[in-house]
Formats: structure tokens, sequence, C-alpha cells
């Protein structure tokens, strides 16, 4: 059954599974999360607040982010999180950051990066350098994404985390930087470090799934140019990301989270034509590559996703018709020059 209300969306999304119990168990410290206020720091912070409970071991789990928005810190307050907030690019008082043997950075700019590059560029590859000087002895996950990869033929069935990386656009561009920075650190400083390529989460208030499903929804065209995509559970992603906290290494180690299979936009908005009783509007025609991700080596070393595709996006579809929440943050997936 898909998700009936948003207090049980927000459940789900931070369900602990076994192996994240276990794990828990296993990895000594506290946990400070930086960059934890938006789309998928929330559900994350709270899993590994949970999963500590869980698995009877006490830990501090320190929510680090500017909370812009307000009445947000109590929503980590509530679940025993402690918050701190920090505008991460003000170095002065970075100095006061909390300790903590386990780092998860999400910090990071996407959207509004075009017109806006020199702050995409600070944010995304000169805090990376700040953050790994402050906390060289933790064990740090850090959040990239499948767009450093660059477009891919679709026939290849994904990029992978040895592949050459030729990201197009000043994002992906500077998420290449990040990346490097945090390699950098973890080579020279011993830092271990796990990269997360992350190529699409969905949690049902956005997503790629969202967007090609509102889009049926409402009548609107479903432009198919970029004809492929994958995406991933947003319970699954914050799940098996934590999972890489095992895999930590120095040179630091690149794992792809998302989805199992390649999906087709066009059939995807069929699929939701059919469950919402309409006849979606497509346009364009299907590029022979696209954004793809191989989740071969996630799989093999961490396990595979929980919720499948085709069950996501009848859940989505469920959501929708019955007028659930939205962010209103498309994800823009169809851009292919890279301009966010």
């Amino acid at each position: 059954m898909s998700p009936q209300d948003l207090p049980d969306l927000e459940e789900r999304l931070s369900r602990p599974t076994p192996a994240v119990i276990e794990l828990m168990k296993q990895i000594p410290g506290d946990f400070v999360v930086l960059g934890a206020a938006g789309k998928m720091g929330p559900s994350l912070t709270r899993l590994i607040k949970r999963a500590s409970d869980d698995a009877d071991t006490p830990r501090r789990v320190i929510a680090v982010s500017r909370f812009s928005l307000p009445g947000s810190q109590k929503e980590f307050s509530a679940y025993g999180i402690e918050t701190l907030a920090r505008d991460l690019l003000d170095t002065s008082a970075d100095a006061d950051l909390p300790a903590a043997e386990n780092v998860i950075y999400m910090a990071g700019m996407k959207f509004g990066a075009t017109g806006n590059e020199s702050l995409t560029w600070a944010m995304n590859a000169w805090l990376p350098g700040i953050v790994c000087e402050h906390y060289s002895r933790s064990r740090i996950v850090a959040f990239s994404t499948g767009n450093v990869y660059g477009l891919t033929p679709v026939e290849n069935g994904g990029s992978r985390e040895e592949d050459t990386l030729n990201p197009a656009g000043e994002y992906a561009m500077s998420c290449l930087g990040r990346e490097r920075i945090f390699e950098h650190f973890s080579h020279v400083r011993g830092t271990p470090v796990s990269l997360i390529r992350l190529n699409y989460a969905c949690d049902l208030r956005y997503g790629v799934l969202v967007d090609i499903a509102r889009k049926v929804w409402a009548g609107e065209p479903v432009d198919v140019t970029m004809g492929y995509f994958n995406t991933i559970w947003q319970g699954d992603a914050n799940a098996l990301s934590l999972l890489t906290l095992a895999h930590a290494s120095s040179p630091a180690t690149a794992f792809n989270i998302t989805g199992t299979r390649t999906l087709s936009v066009r059939e995807t908005a069929q699929h939701f034509g059919k469950l919402f009783g309409k006849t979606p509007h497509i346009t364009g025609t299907e590029a022979k590559d696209a954004l793809l991700s191989n989740a071969t080596r996630s799989v093999i070393s961490l396990g595979q996703p929980f919720v499948s595709e085709t069950d996501l996006i009848e859940w989505t579809a469920d959501w929708i018709q019955r007028g659930g929440a939205s962010l209103s943050k498309p994800t823009h997936f169809e851009s292919r020059d890279g301009r966010f």
C-alpha cells in the first residue's frame, strides 16, 4: 500500500532497514549532518536517529543548516535531533562546528546555478575543502550527483563509477570539483570518504516521476527528448547512502545510488496515463543518449532497493490522485545542456 498521508510518508522515508540498524551497532561515534534541511536531509537525519535508537546505541545526532524556513529546526528537535543554525560559507562560524566521528555532507547548490555561477562554485567546490580541514579525522559520506558523468548512450546501460567523467554545464563541473576536493583530502589526510552519485531520488512530493506524473495529470506536454532516466525511492536512497559509511576509504570510493532499471519517459507517461485514465501529450523524439547511472556496484556492496520502480510509479499516481502535497521543485531532468 502506498503512503496515505504526510506523516505516513515521513515515517516510511526514515524507517530503518535491518542493515542500517546493524550498521549503527557497528559504527561508533556521533553524527553531524551538514546541509540537513534540504529535500533529503530531514528524513536521512531522522533515519540515523531512529536506527541508532533501535540499535540501542546512544549517540548525538546533530543537524547543521541555515534553517531558513520558519519552524524547520523544530521538526528535527521533535525527534531528539540536535540542531545548529550555521551558514557554512561563513568561515568565522565554522570553527565551532561540533566534533563528530561521522559526517554526512549534503550541502550544495543546483537550482539557480545558471546566472549565479560564483556562488555555485563556492558552495560545491570551495566549501568541501573547509569541511575536510575541520573533519579530517572523521568518516565522511559526501553527496554528489550522477550529472558528473554527462550523457551516455542508452544502450550502454548507464555510467559506471570507473567511467571517465564528462560533466556538462557549470553545475555539473562544480560537482566534479566537489568530488576532487574530497578525493584530495582523503588522499593527503587519510580521511575515509565515500562519494554518493545520486540519480534521482523520489519521495512522492518531488522527483522525476512526480514531474512526469503531474504533467500527465494536468494535461501538459511531456517532452521525451531526454528519453530515459533512473530513479530510486528516497527511503532506499537514505538507507543505501548510510551503508556506504562501512565502505568509506582512503582513497575515496564512489557509489552510484539509483534504481536498477532504465526507465523510458514515454512508457512512464503512458503508465501514468492508464492509472489516471488520461491520454498523455507526448512531444519530441528520444535522443540516443541520456543521463544514466549503473547501480551494479551499490547493489553488490550495499544490497537491492526495497521499493521497485513499478511500485514507486503506482505510489506516485495514488499520491497525486488523492491531492498529496508537493514541494513544487521540478528536477529539470529534461535539461540536456546542464543548465539549471
